[in-house]
């Protein structure tokens, strides 16, 4: 009788380490297909939408491990046994933290207007010149969308709006070109009164073009700015993120 119980918990500690092996293979799986999406696209090795499937994938695949790991820790409670429950939980956090970004993605998308071009200026946008050939070869267009995006900018980001300095012309221009280069923008062109530059996202290597156009007022400089992306309908928020911070980076290193 001792024999045979002794057998049946060592069969379900047995089972219980598989379906906890199975959890921690699961969300390893889930967190290598979510993380690798971005670099691989970036990398060229796969499309935008195999990136976007791997994505998708992965978020099943991390339920999944969510699934097991719920079975396997209530399994362990019935059982007594510590160390299934412990993995399972930290599968079931680990996942969670998966989660969390693409929830948090969805929530951004809910909240902005599905726009990808924003400007200070949005009566006269600074135009894209030495960038026109590359937006001309990428799906989203080189002129300003127009009175629609001006106006859903506007309800969504009331705060964009051009920095006015107290400074000469040569002194924010060096500013403007130091700040960019600093934040890692490519240079396309720069003249007396405008810079043309080329930011690259870092998960999934999405290219935005970016112009920042200087105007001489009676009481300083006016530095507007336009970040454009090359794809996609919307940008969650990401090129009015873009201006703001680098208006304020601008001010500071002016100051």
């Amino acid at each position: 009788m001792v024999t045979r119980l002794t057998t049946a918990r060592l069969r379900r500690g047995h089972w219980l380490g598989v379906l906890a092996g199975l959890a921690i293979l699961l969300v390893a799986g889930a967190t290598l297909m979510m993380a690798g999406a971005g670099p691989a696209y970036r990398g060229g090795l796969i499309s935008l939408g195999e990136a976007f499937n791997l994505l998708r994938n992965g978020v099943y695949v991390a339920v999944a491990a969510v699934a097991v790991s719920i079975v396997t820790l209530l399994l362990s409670m019935l059982t007594h046994r510590s160390r299934p429950a412990l993995i399972a939980t930290l599968v079931i956090v680990a996942a969670a933290a998966l989660f969390y970004m693409p929830w948090q993605y969805w929530q951004r998308a809910q909240q902005v207007p599905a726009i990808h071009d924003i400007t200070t200026d949005t009566q006269n946008p600074p135009a894209f010149e030495a960038l026109a050939e590359a937006r001309q070869a990428a799906p989203n267009a080189v002129a300003y969308p127009g009175d629609a995006t001006a106006q859903q900018q506007r309800a969504a980001y009331p705060h964009i709006k051009p920095l006015v300095v107290d400074k000469p012309l040569q002194v924010v221009l060096a500013a403007a070109q130091a700040e960019a280069e600093e934040t890692g923008w490519r240079i396309a062109r720069i003249t007396d009164h405008q810079i043309e530059a080329t930011a690259t996202t870092r998960w999934f290597g999405f290219e935005d073009d970016v112009v920042i156009r200087l105007t001489e007022l009676d009481n300083g400089m006016q530095v507007d700015m336009r970040s454009a992306s090359r794809l996609g309908a919307s940008d969650v928020g990401t090129n009015a993120a873009r201006i703001e911070a680098y208006l304020k980076a601008l001010e500071a290193r002016l100051k």
